[in-house]
């Protein structure tokens, strides 16, 4: 279907890109770019009827765990190694 990429175009994604392209490696990226879309031109000619359309080649599952407290509130425990507490919690100097 031989797409044609333009000058502009080239132009416009190399400063997208913050490149500064040579004239040659602005005539190579538009061959390339161009075999790039006929490529997808050639793709889109597949038949995919009763293909089911899919985000990854491998089938995901949710793999999050149910949101359960395990260890329980350890916080006496913990205020024992505290220097100073004060109301079941720890005292640390005022700064500003």
């Amino acid at each position: 279907m031989a797409n044609v990429i333009s000058d502009e175009t080239i132009e416009y994604v190399g400063i997208l890109a913050k490149l500064e392209l040579s004239e040659e490696e602005k005539e190579k990226a538009k061959k390339d770019m161009a075999e790039m879309l006929d490529y997808i031109d050639e793709l889109s000619e597949l038949d995919t009827e009763g293909v089911e359309p899919m985000s990854h080649v491998f089938p995901q599952h949710n793999v999050f765990r149910e949101d359960v407290v395990t260890n329980g509130d350890d916080s006496e425990n913990m205020l024992k190694n505290a220097p100073e507490q004060k109301d079941n919690m720890y005292q640390v100097p005022r700064t500003f």
